[in-house]
């Protein structure tokens, strides 16, 4: 019985490795593919036109992914059950981080 546990521990922290590892590789696939639109957004040498909603809308979903991958890490087991208010926590985040760097900036 004790080799039973032990098996389905291995196996339950064998699929949290792996997925861990594959969410540090989106996060790193996606700070790449962030990098030509921050560059732009810095290069912008006038901003008294302030920022666009497609600009705003790039920046508040790299924040608000970034947001929400530190509360997925610190809810640490709670992570796996929790994914529908993830999700809506994450479109709640984006939409209010969006009209705020549009309306602000």
């Amino acid at each position: 019985m004790v080799g039973e546990t032990d098996s389905k521990d291995k196996n339950d922290s064998r699929r949290i490795a792996i997925a861990l590892i594959l969410l540090v590789v989106v996060l790193v696939g996606a700070a790449v593919l962030m990098l030509p639109a921050l560059g732009e957004i810095v290069s912008i040498a006038d901003l008294n036109t302030g920022l666009g909603l497609k600009d705003a809308a790039v920046i508040a979903f790299f924040v608000t992914l970034v947001v929400m991958v530190v509360l997925a890490i610190a809810a640490g087991d709670g992570l796996i059950g929790e994914v529908q208010y993830m999700i809506g926590g994450f479109f709640t985040f984006f939409i209010f981080i969006w009209l705020m760097l549009a309306w602000i900036f």
